[in-house]
């Protein structure tokens, strides 16, 4: 027995998928310039946040292709569609964030001891433009990454930039003023190092959910209690919550009732389905109801 059987919601992603596109024209274009300007100036740093801008770029392509393929319509072999991979791009995207990171780091420890020219100037110029285009696109996705896991993927990498993007201008102004080639590898490893704590916190997300842990910010307690206040209800056991993908939460629950309740399961049912739609967000919960004592022919149990 369940209530909430359909599954009508929009992926989260594919309702920011014009802004996404906006976003993957206007960094694209960033990462041309940065990496001619990069090659041109010799600058490491210059040429590390234009990395991390192509990881920008395929990270919200992978996010729009599975966003694509995450529309089409279950079927008997799986049941829940193609929703899972946003989350598997969101994983492959953290990962290759972690290979720019260490790249940077091995090709700035060798900068270090040998420190080449740089075109402070030209490198100053490019990474004003990237400041102002970064700012852009944090803009259009700032709505969509409370939403979306690859939204906010997207969106945390972009801050990532504008970040990288502060570090290279003072860099380039450092250098001007003191002459020190020394200080493009020392940016180059300050945008590395920007770029692992966002890897790991996306990564662990994208774990989470395809470990199927209970959603961030939902009580499992206080939705038990909430279930148990309906008139009739005497226990609810191996309750599940998970998270299909982002923006799409999931529930699993048995539900003991009064033997006077057997007779209006239905109306039970939507009870709880109103309650945990209208209180918790969940749209799709599938509830077994049980008469009292049937939980001991259950075999293995979750509380």
């Amino acid at each position: 027995m369940g209530g909430g059987h359909g599954h009508g919601q929009a992926s989260a992603t594919a309702r920011h998928h014009g802004r996404l596109l906006v976003v993957v024209a206007i960094t694209s274009l960033v990462f041309v310039v940065q990496v001619v300007g990069g090659i041109a100036a010799n600058s490491l740093a210059l040429i590390s946040d234009a990395l991390h801008v192509a990881t920008d770029i395929t990270g919200v392509l992978m996010a729009l292709i599975a966003s694509h393929f995450a529309a089409r319509p279950a079927s008997e072999r799986r049941t829940f569609g193609y929703y899972r991979l946003e989350i598997l791009a969101a994983m492959v995207n953290a990962i290759v964030l972690f290979g720019i990171a260490i790249w940077v780091f091995s090709e700035a420890w060798t900068r270090l001891f040998a420190p080449p020219e740089v075109s402070s100037g030209l490198v100053l110029v490019i990474a004003l433009f990237g400041l102002a285009v970064n700012a852009l696109s944090l803009g259009l996705l700032h709505r969509g990454q409370q939403e979306s896991l690859n939204v906010r993927g997207a969106y945390l990498e972009v801050l990532g930039d504008l970040l990288g993007s502060v570090a290279v201008v003072v860099a380039a102004v450092a250098i001007q003023l003191t002459g020190w080639w020394v200080i493009d590898p020392i940016a180059s490893v300050v945008v590395a190092v920007m770029i692992l704590p966002r890897a790991w916190r996306l990564l662990r997300e994208a774990v989470d959910v395809l470990l199927e842990a209970t959603p961030k910010g939902m009580d499992l307690s206080e939705i038990r209690r909430h279930m148990m206040d309906r008139h009739g209800v005497l226990d609810v056991h191996d309750l599940h919550a998970w998270t299909l993908t982002s923006g799409l939460p999931v529930l699993s629950a048995h539900v003991v009732v009064e033997d006077s309740r057997l007779r209006d399961a239905g109306r039970l049912l939507d009870e709880l389905h109103e309650t945990l739609l209208g209180r918790f967000d969940v749209e799709h919960s599938t509830i077994q109801i049980e008469p009292v004592g049937h939980s001991d022919h259950e075999g293995a149990r979750h509380a």
